[in-house]
């Protein structure tokens, strides 16, 4: 392909992505397909001649289209939002032209600044702290990781190193293995499932800290975690606090929880993948109080932000991080690295690549500003609360857990098997798509609003089928009932 063919098929690619979003809404939600079933449609073996542009088209929708979740249809409410907008798309576009891999500053240094500022920018968004932007030559300062799932596991590693080599120099006879078989680390009892594989690869157990009457962890109960914890030997170093668990979106109490990890000298790790977005809004903003306290901050703008996936946006207190993965082999380094003046990423993450990520930032949050990402983020949680409402008017249901942003956590009144087959129904149909979560070990449905496109119609539309659907199962459960009685 040269670069004439490529201006043709670009514009018809751009064509085909334009015409998929806008007609997605007609697509079936999630796919009617098996496991299995992709591999009998194509050869065995890659061609051993070119094919057309066109044939390679033609497959997408016959081949690829039958087995994709349509993540971005206004009827898809599972999960948590993945980000959309025009703007990234066309940012990802130059991204990959530019093709630069940006470890270092000398690697390409627009990849490397425009980063840093752009973490400034949305740093200032979020009214962090001074100590969390880079500004001129600050101490802080913020780093796009691939997820927030990476970035959890790079504040272990780098908690682990800390304590490690602050017991090491107290007592240098203490052996890194002595310690590692003492470090514990905490979290609350609704904590994503990431911060546990993060305790697993970072060799530490996790303890998980019983969550209140709203699944937030609260201070008192961290606090005789921590007093048995080292009345017994161990050495806790490391605290996760989530902003919007992705159960039922509660917050852990930062203003209280805070304070304990200062006093104890933990790292204190905030988690808020889902929630950060919604902080850029100032009704949101309290929900971050006490990020003052914090080690590192985390973020997914790839969730709900409009910058597509992938983008999570990390703040850490520099120094701390970046010793704990500094390497300098020869043919890394450059004659700016010491300068005080730049940054090379590739201390702040696990991989050594990384893609020019920043870009898709700065077209975001040029083409919206930051009125219009506002706008986007308060639409949908008018639309959950909509939704809240009309779950409310329906006696047979109940309301699980607070409506604060944009997920509404909902069941059946009943059994959890009453409500494993309500989803089952929904599911089954796939003209809406919903996950369940656990609470309390109650079997519960999630209702979040994902689609950039999701207007109020979509949202009355999907509660009349899961109305339906209700309707459907309560009437087979009491055929079944009426069948054993008799």
């Amino acid at each position: 392909m040269n670069a004439s063919e490529f201006r043709r098929r670009g514009k018809e690619m751009v064509d085909y992505v334009a015409d998929y979003l806008e007609g997605i809404e007609g697509r079936q939600v999630f796919p009617d397909v098996d496991p299995g079933y992709l591999r009998p449609l194509i050869p065995t073996t890659a061609p051993q001649e070119p094919e057309t542009f066109e044939a390679i088209i033609e497959d997408v929708e016959k081949i690829i289209m039958p087995g994709v979740t349509h993540w971005h249809s206004p009827y898809f409410f599972a999960y948590f939002p993945t980000a959309s907008s025009y703007p990234a798309m066309l940012a990802d576009m130059l991204c990959g032209a530019i093709g630069c891999i940006g470890f270092s500053w000398a690697a390409s240094p627009a990849c490397t600044e425009l980063e840093t500022v752009m973490m400034d920018w949305l740093g200032k968004m979020l009214q962090l702290p001074e100590a969390f932007l880079a500004g001129e030559a600050g101490e802080g300062g913020g780093v796009i990781q691939g997820t927030a799932s990476e970035a959890t596991l790079v504040a272990l590693l780098a908690a682990r190193t800390k304590v490690t080599r602050r017991l090491q120099a107290a007592s240098p006879e203490l052996t890194q293995a002595a310690i590692m078989e003492k470090l514990v680390a905490y979290a609350s009892d609704q904590a994503h499932s990431s911060v546990e594989k993060a305790g697993l690869i970072g060799g530490v157990r996790l303890k998980a800290i019983p969550s209140d009457g709203k699944f937030a962890m609260r201070a008192s109960a961290l606090q005789e975690a921590l007093e048995r914890d080292k009345a017994a030997g161990l050495i806790p170093f490391f605290v996760v606090a989530t902003l919007g668990t992705t159960s039922c979106c509660s917050f852990d109490n930062l203003l209280e929880v805070g304070p304990i990890c200062h006093k104890e000298g933990l790292w204190l790790h905030v988690d808020a993948a889902y929630a950060g977005s919604a902080f850029i809004c100032p009704e949101f903003r309290h929900l971050l109080n006490g990020v003052e306290f914090a080690d590192s901050f985390n973020f997914n703008p790839h969730k709900w932000l409009l910058v597509n996936f992938d983008c999570s946006a990390m703040w850490v207190k520099r120094t701390d991080l970046t010793g704990a993965f500094r390497l300098d082999p020869v043919y890394l380094r450059h004659s700016h690295q010491d300068s005080g003046l730049i940054t090379d990423y590739r201390h702040w993450q696990l991989p050594l690549g990384r893609r020019f990520r920043s870009l898709k930032m700065w077209f975001v949050f040029r083409m919206y500003g930051v009125k219009g990402l506002q706008a986007y983020i308060r639409k949908h949680v008018q639309l959950s609360h909509a939704f809240e409402a009309l779950v409310r008017q329906d006696t047979r249901f109940e309301i699980c857990a607070e409506v604060i942003l944009g997920l509404v956590c909902f069941r059946l009144k009943g059994s959890n098997k009453l409500n494993e087959a309500l989803l089952e129904s929904i599911n089954s149909a796939k003209k809406i798509h919903l996950v369940p979560c656990s609470l309390r070990d109650r079997f519960v449905l999630r209702f979040a609003i994902c689609s950039r496109t999701v207007e109020l119609a979509h949202v009355q539309l999907a509660w009349e089928h899961i109305q339906e659907m209700a309707a459907t199962v309560l009437r087979a459960q009491g055929e079944e009932k009426a069948e054993i009685k008799n």
